[in-house]
């Protein structure tokens, strides 16, 4: 299939890779660019643990000004590649959920003790509200922003030209992705053929924009992971 990927680099780069070796031919077009914010702030105090749901929060915390005072502390991150991005950044007590939110706040409530102070290192923009479900569950969290996500205002050329050429298939990793991809199709008056390939997405939340805009096939991959939308986009459709 030729298949165009949307998220931001070096992760689409990645995903595009993984394609390759299947078999499929694969056009980068990020619609977003991650912003790291050194400058975050976050209390002094003594965190029992830190949140991660993001590899692009490890990365910002990698270049924040107040990296080193985290560093001993433990980690709970929500997926296998977010614990090795931050063991990338020199943290070393990781313990990874290897799955979605729900999973995360499962693994604290097992290992955390109770009422402990936690530090969620976020970005601006967050689909669930993991703070508040720890938060529910008798835990003090802090949402520290540590980087953003700024959308493309239009689609990239790149994927004009594939939508030009002819795709098969579209892959989205986030909302504000499948946002961006519907706006800037939109707005290039290229919304009908945007919609005409298969659109591959993350979560039923992440498909939402793209069903409302009108695509006829959108499939969902099982685990909110890259490979099982990669396993998705090679299974054959039912």
């Amino acid at each position: 299939m030729r298949l165009l990927v949307t998220r931001p680099q070096p992760d689409a780069e990645r995903t595009a890779a993984a394609l390759r070796r299947r078999g499929h031919g694969v056009v980068t077009a990020p619609l977003l660019r991650i912003e790291p914010l050194s400058d975050a702030a976050f209390d002094d105090r003594h965190w029992a643990a830190i949140l991660i749901t993001s590899a692009n929060a490890a990365a910002a915390i990698a270049v924040h000004e107040r990296r080193r005072s985290l560093l001993g502390v433990p980690v709970f991150a929500v997926g296998d590649r977010s614990a090795a991005a931050m063991r990338a950044a020199g943290f070393v007590e990781i313990v990874s959920a290897g799955g979605a939110a729900v999973d995360l706040v499962r693994l604290v409530v097992e290992r955390a003790k109770a009422k402990a102070a936690l530090l969620y290192l976020a970005g601006e923009h967050r689909a669930g509200d993991l703070a508040g479900d720890l938060r529910a569950r008798g835990f003090t969290v802090q949402t520290a922003i540590v980087y953003r996500a700024v959308a493309a205002a239009t689609l990239p050329q790149d994927a004009m030209d594939a939508l030009a050429s002819g795709l098969d298939g579209v892959l989205h990793f986030s909302r504000r992705s499948a946002e961006a991809y519907v706006g800037g199709a939109r707005a290039a008056d290229l919304l009908p053929r945007a919609l005409e390939p298969a659109q591959f997405c993350l979560s039923e939340q992440i498909a939402a924009p793209l069903r409302r805009a009108g695509a006829a096939t959108v499939r969902v991959a099982r685990r909110p992971n890259e490979a099982a939308l990669v396993e998705l986009v090679c299974a054959p459709a039912n």
